[in-house]
């Protein structure tokens, strides 16, 4: 039962929202920390309408492939079922042909827009940089209209250490070689202290912060994530989502914001948490909307079917969120964590999905330019 108190503290944030006041942390951390039934309830209707506000019943997506180059790792990051060291059976390091072949099938058979390119830090491309500039001036030479969405920060900082450029002439350099723009991954939770214990070895915050602030000053959009449902705290999101704010603010140079459940079930970080938060749909429904709420500087907020299921990401476009995500084709990274909704969705599936949830399907480019809107419901 909500006490009148908070009753009247939540309503007073709601109702913020939804006259376009800007919530505070405090109210973030309300959002958060609330738990009952018809609480969670009144957050998902009032998200759902600020979104109808803001985006007008259009749920986009985009048709797109995931290139994973390689799963090979340095890293030992324990949120993650992906990386394998070199001497593993299943390790691999594709070469350009192979990725050219990749591309040229999601082009034949589903007309992607997108190429989404992200693997493991590979210790052998250490001593072979090049392998990353030239996988993009290749694929720039064969595929002069694709978008190429590719190397989260934590590979520009590997390439400004293998490089000496700057991270900035790292950037300049891809985007001369013919990059788009780059996935806002590597984040997984930026309050410091619980990142060190889930990723020790991966970027700190203020160099993740600093790399995607020099990309957005450069002119290149990237996305913005959390990866959330593992040991972090109600604090720790709070923290997290206020630094992406005051970004936006800063640059506005987030694209959207995607928000990534913990798949736990092959990763070492699995025996800490408690699997009810893992699998608790309703958390996650209820994390949807509170972004909606508090993240005003923000028009797209994006759904991930692969980890949460197509069913609760149809339950996520009444809490807030307008964007279906992408077709995907291949995903292993969630899939090697123990996610088993699949990684492949046609986007005539997605379309009904959409429609079935009484919204507008509108195909997209990355940077969500509208290509497509299809109306008839």
């Amino acid at each position: 039962m909500l006490h009148s108190s908070d009753k009247s503290g939540l309503d007073n944030i709601l109702q913020k929202a939804l006259s376009g006041e800007r919530l505070e942390d405090s109210d973030l951390l309300f959002l958060l920390e609330e738990k009952d039934g018809k609480a969670v309830q009144e957050t998902a209707s009032a998200a759902d309408t600020l979104n109808r506000d803001i985006n007008s019943g259009k749920v986009s997506y985009v048709v797109n492939r995931n290139i994973n180059f390689t799963n090979i790792c340095a890293l030992n990051c324990r949120f993650c079922g992906y990386k394998r060291t070199k001497n593993s059976k299943d390790a691999f390091l594709l070469d350009y042909d192979k990725i050219l072949e990749k591309i040229s099938e999601g082009k034949k058979q589903i007309g992607i827009d997108e190429i989404c390119v992200t693997g493991g830090i590979n210790p052998e491309l250490k001593s072979n940089p090049d392998y990353y500039f030239n996988l993009v001036r290749t694929v720039r030479n064969n595929f002069p209209d694709l978008h190429i969405h590719a190397f989260s920060p934590q590979e520009i900082y590997e390439l400004a250490e293998a490089t000496g450029k700057s991270y900035a002439g790292v950037i300049e350099k891809l985007v001369d070689c013919g990059l788009n723009s780059i996935p806002g991954t590597a984040a997984e939770i930026l309050a410091e202290e619980t990142r060190k214990k889930i990723c020790p070895e991966k970027i700190n915050t203020s160099v993740w912060v600093e790399i995607i602030k020099t990309a957005h000053m450069l002119g290149v959009k990237t996305s913005a994530t959390v990866l959330f449902g593992h040991i972090e705290s109600n604090e720790d999101l709070a923290y997290h989502l206020s630094l992406i704010r005051r970004i936006q603010d800063e640059t506005g140079g987030f694209t959207e914001f995607i928000a990534l459940p913990f798949i736990s079930p092959k990763t070492s970080l699995r025996k800490q948490v408690n699997q009810t938060k893992i699998y608790d749909n309703e958390a996650v429904l209820k994390f949807y909307a509170i972004l909606r709420l508090y993240l005003d500087n923000f028009k797209n907020i994006q759904t991930s079917w692969p980890k949460i299921g197509v069913h609760s990401a149809l339950k996520s476009l009444e809490c807030g969120v307008n964007d279906f995500g992408g077709t995907l084709m291949e995903e292993n990274i969630t899939k090697s964590a123990g996610g088993n909704f699949g990684e492949y969705l046609s986007e005539g599936e997605i379309i009904n999905l959409i429609k079935q949830a009484g919204k507008i399907p509108a195909r997209r480019d990355t940077l969500y330019n509208y290509i497509n809107i299809n109306v008839s419901i």
